[in-house]
Order: C-alpha cells, then structure tokens, then sequence
C-alpha cells in the first residue's frame, strides 16, 4: 500500500487505518463480542491481517470497552510493534495533570509498549472552557512532559465537531488532529480541514465510512443505487479524494473485511480532489459556468 507524509511528523502512513472500537465494541445482532476467546482471537487476526496488507496506522483508546482494544492490539503486536504506527487516547475534561499522565502509562502496559507514535485528546466537542482546560490548566503540560521522556513521540487531538478545535490548531501545540469527516458530514471541509493542512498537521479521519448511518439512509430512500455503485465503495473513496486527509481510520472485524477494504484503497485512483469541491450554492453556479465555457 502508498505512503503518504502525515504532515510535518516526519511519519510516512497508509492512507487506510485500522480503527480500534470494534475491538472494545459488542454487536451481538452480528455475532461479535471481542470479549469472548473467539472474538479476541478474531480481533488479532484481524490486526495482523491488516499489518500484511500494508497498513501500518493504528488507532485505539482506553475507553475503547475499558481497556479490551487497547490490550488486544498490545497481544497482537508483540513482535511487531516497530512496524506500525501506534495511536491512542487520553482524556482532558476534569483531569489533572498527573490523571492524565497516569491514563497514558496505563496504556502504555495495556498496549505493551514503552511509546506511542501518537496520543490524542479524546474529544467530541470543546466548549470555550475545554481549550482553556487542555491548554492551560495541566493536561497539555502533561503531554508535553511524557514527549520529553520519550514516552510519546506526537501530540494530537480527536473531535466529532471539527469548528470547535479550531482554537486547538491555532494555538500550534498539536502535531496531529482527528477529525470527523465523511459523505454526510462535510463540515471540516469549510475550515478545520485547510487550517490543519496550513499548520502542517498530520490530518486523519474518524468514521469516514459514515459509522454505517449513509448507508442506512440510501437502504430505506434509494435501495437502487446499491446496485450502481456499493454506498460502501462510495464512502470510502470520498475520504480517499481529499488531498487534506492523510489516513482514514477504518473500523474492521475481520480479515476478510481488511482484506476488503485495502482492495478498495489500492485499486482506486481519485478522479479529482475532493478539497476543490464547491460547498456553497455560489461556487456551485460557478463551477457548472466554468464547465459549459461560459466563464
């Protein structure tokens, strides 16, 4: 699978990523339960099928069923962990500084390793006084302190509403951002998205399948366009065509679902960059003028 440069990290990734919720997730309507021998064993196989198929960026965090993900990718790794690049999580709201060094050294022993690659704030969205917490108020300080042990290499963050870590990529303290972005939720395409790409961020991107909600919707208002084109393929390949994305973060349960989803991402070339696509009625006009040579 290509590399590409994850901002000014210096780390060169996949741009498909394996997702680590599964993992710390049941859906028993489906058959899986990673708590179970089986599903552990499942959970594993996964991870090192996915290793052989050239991604080599991980995701997980503590709160990923407890700890469960995070100590199956510490069992899968063993062996391997000087292949990969390794992600996870900590938490900032109401957390001290020495709370959230001891959740990182948790981690540290669940995923059996003495470093991570990158440790982000686990985030869904920052309120005014979250970024003056995380900033000023010690867990910042925390993370900046473990970098220096050598105990994580970059400092990131995750956030379901991308306007509010804004305040985050301005105040340059981050190396890394995580941010949702898919088909239905295009809002990072206005300004997080190019923010980061200005500050050299390395940008990677949580549900970019849609968590299963677009294809939900297309099930019930369009079932025919199944057969045009999977809502699936779709997804994926819309994250894939924004030059601004450095790696989308795929949750997968299987090797057969690695082995379907690096299948997508290597065969496929995109057709034009996604960062360029008009998002406002004006732009829209616009671009259908330039088109028909009117402009």
């Amino acid at each position: 699978m290509e590399r590409r440069a994850f901002g000014k990290t210096g780390l060169e990734v996949s741009p498909l990523g394996l997702g680590g919720f599964p993992f710390g997730g049941r859906q028993l309507s489906a058959g899986w339960d990673p708590w179970t021998p089986e599903g552990r064993r499942t959970a594993i196989a996964t991870l090192r099928r996915a290793l052989e198929r050239g991604v080599n960026y991980l995701d997980t965090a503590p709160s990923y069923g407890d700890g469960n993900s995070e100590s199956i990718f510490g069992e899968a790794l063993q062996g391997r962990r000087d292949s990969v690049i390794l992600a996870t999580k900590c938490g900032y709201r109401n957390q001290t500084a020495e709370q959230v060094r001891e959740s990182v050294h948790a981690s540290l022993e669940r995923l059996r390793t003495d470093y991570v690659d990158v440790i982000q704030f686990h985030g869904g969205m920052y309120e005014a006084s979250d970024v003056e917490h995380v900033l000023h108020g010690g867990p910042l300080d925390a993370l900046l302190r473990l970098k220096e042990e050598g105990k994580v290499r970059f400092i990131g963050f995750t956030t379901e509403e991308p306007w509010t870590g804004r305040p985050l990529i301005a105040s340059g303290q981050f190396q890394v951002a995580q941010l949702r972005y898919n088909l239905i939720h295009q809002g990072a395409a206005l300004h997080a998205l190019n923010e980061a790409r200005n500050a050299g961020m390395g940008v990677a991107v949580m549900r970019p399948m849609t968590s299963g909600i677009f294809q939900r919707l297309i099930a019930f208002l369009a079932p025919e366009w199944q057969e045009a084109k999977d809502a699936y393929t779709v997804a994926l390949q819309f994250v894939l065509s924004d030059s601004r994305v450095h790696v989308a973060n795929v949750g997968m349960r299987s090797p057969e679902e690695v082995d379907r989803n690096v299948d997508l991402a290597e065969g496929f070339t995109a057709p034009f960059d996604v960062a360029d696509l008009p998002r406002l009625t004006a732009g829209i006009y616009r671009k259908s003028d330039e088109e028909a040579g009117l402009l």
